[in-house]
């Protein structure tokens, strides 16, 4: 028998991922409204609170329960374990204008442990065998996703060769997955109802790789900046036609995948506003930041609700070997 009620699972760490997006957001508007700093700050610390309290929690509640390794394989919530990584190299970059030289130490170390996950998560899929019904976009997450934040980390600091690697490596990896993830949401059965707001991560590689690539090109609208923006734009239409889809999930851990990608969207947008620098474009970024600010507080209210009723985690099995 384990002592542990509950059962933490790693998409529990999308929360702390959410949080640093949408710190990201305040961030950016900063450079280009002169938004104020203190907002993004305070996300930021929040953020790292959030990361390093899940991870000591779902690190000792796994292995009281046995499941640590397991975890990192498991075919719904494995591909999450990921954000372990990732999520510290946002942080790494956060403190570069405060604290350049502490900022590199921890984007390297984060990025260290990105690449090794990654491709030890992608040859498990390989070696396992695992079946095209189970996959869901949160599979984006270990490579694509850890690729991209990794080349926008590498350009913040100036690492241009390296910005590079990892861009190709996050674009061939979303190309990849893409399509097996689109093949697989077209053609199998749809996700379990508990699951069915992953299909978020749709909208996140587009806009990611958007903001990533204003930061390796100088904030320069080209040919990549605009065909990535145009596939932006697609599944973003795709997310509002989801929206009574997504009505019909129960609420849980699965709801924080709107978290990053939607603060990443509304990022790339303050990014465009700027660039091309459209009339009226302080009121509108403080609108978008508004509309994302507000959608964090209710993710976060709804999340607080259902911890305090004992309805937000997983119940743990009889034992600790299942």
């Amino acid at each position: 028998m384990t002592g542990h009620k509950y059962q933490l699972t790693p998409n529990l760490f999308a929360i702390s991922f959410g949080t640093a997006g949408l710190a990201q957001a305040w961030t950016v508007a900063r450079g280009t409204v002169d938004g104020p700093e203190w907002v993004g700050v305070t996300l930021w610390l929040f953020a790292a609170v959030l990361w390093l309290a899940t991870l000591v929690a779902y690190t000792v509640n796994s292995l009281a329960q046995r499941r640590f390794r397991r975890g990192f394989t498991h075919p719904v919530t494995g591909p999450f374990t990921a954000l372990i990584p990732i999520t510290p190299m946002l942080f790494g970059v956060a403190l570069k204008p405060y604290a350049e030289e502490a900022g590199k130490v921890i984007y390297i170390i984060a990025l260290v442990g990105t690449v090794i996950l990654g491709g030890w998560i992608t040859a498990a899929w390989i070696r396992v065998e695992m079946k095209l019904v189970d996959w869901h976009p949160g599979y984006f997450i270990p490579t694509a996703a850890g690729g991209l934040i990794s080349a926008g980390g590498a350009a913040a600091f100036g690492w241009t060769r390296l910005a590079q690697l990892m861009f190709g490596w996050g674009v061939v990896c979303w190309v990849v997955l893409g399509s097996i993830l689109l093949l697989r949401l077209f053609t199998q059965p749809a996700l379990p109802k508990p699951l069915l707001p992953v299909i978020a991560i749709e909208l996140a590689p587009p806009v990611v790789a958007g903001n990533v690539w204003f930061a390796m090109n100088g904030g320069r609208v080209d040919f990549v900046a605009s065909a990535l923006a145009g596939y932006a734009i697609l599944m973003a239409l795709v997310q509002v036609s989801l929206v009574p889809t997504y009505r019909t999930a129960p609420f849980g851990p699965p709801y924080w995948a709107f978290g990053f990608t939607y603060a990443a969207a509304v990022t790339d947008l303050i990014h465009w506003l700027s660039i091309e620098n459209v009339d009226g474009r302080r009121e509108v970024t403080y609108a978008l930041l508004a509309a994302a600010t507000v959608s964090y507080a209710a993710l976060c209210l709804y999340t607080f609700i259902k911890i305090t009723r004992g309805a937000f985690f997983a119940k743990a099995p009889v034992t600790a070997s299942a």
